[in-house]
């Protein structure tokens, strides 16, 4: 008597868009960490000088005359929240069949993303300083200019879905679920360039 042949597991789908999205996502994470890295080592190895009261030692990294505007580079913190917010807004409409909604998450995405780099301009203009004047000035620009792209690359994302969406689309919820995923990981590069190079100067 021969033992009977085992049925076959529920089929498998692998979401090449969802893989695709994380995958783009772990390099610009990379990149991004690779670029912080480089700052933390400058800011390390940058020459000491000892202070006006003749004992403490000061490191000749951030100029005394440049200021970080604070108000504009907390709001771009802040404001990464909402876009969260409405990437994964547009994940729950889409899955119940929304368009309207799913529509709207995604347009607010988009201007959420474009008030950030509204900011970002406007941090630029406030804190004047020029781009090859010393290793501070030049990685400054770098890492907040490699950030800025990071961010367009998103709201491209965002448009791209959105016109998905609005073609009859709805269904199509990998997109939807990797934009969403796409928006979290610039979030948390942006977090980490924001304690380092905002917060800890």
């Amino acid at each position: 008597m021969t033992a009977p042949a085992l049925t076959a597991g529920p089929a498998r789908r692998t979401s090449t868009v969802l893989v695709a999205s994380a995958l783009v996502a772990a390099g610009a994470a990379a990149l991004m960490g690779g670029m912080l890295a480089m700052w933390l080592q400058f800011r390390a190895n940058a020459p000491t000088r000892v202070a006006s009261d003749g004992v403490s030692l000061i490191k000749d990294w951030l100029k005394k005359d440049v200021a970080i505007p604070e108000v504009a580079s907390n709001t771009m913190m802040f404001t990464f929240v909402i876009a969260c917010v409405m990437a994964q807004w547009a994940v729950y409409s889409a899955r119940r069949g929304d368009k309207s909604h799913t529509t709207l998450a995604l347009a607010v995405t988009l201007f959420t993303g474009l008030a950030i780099l509204n900011a970002q301009v406007a941090l630029w203009m406030q804190i004047d300083i020029v781009l090859r004047n010393d290793a501070y000035e030049t990685m400054f620009y770098t890492v907040t200019g490699t950030m800025f792209a990071i961010v367009a690359s998103a709201m491209v994302y965002s448009l791209v879905a959105m016109f998905r969406v609005l073609a009859g689309r709805t269904g199509d919820h990998d997109v939807l679920t990797g934009h969403a995923l796409y928006w979290y990981a610039v979030s948390g590069m942006f977090a980490a360039m924001w304690f380092v190079v905002y917060v800890q100067k």
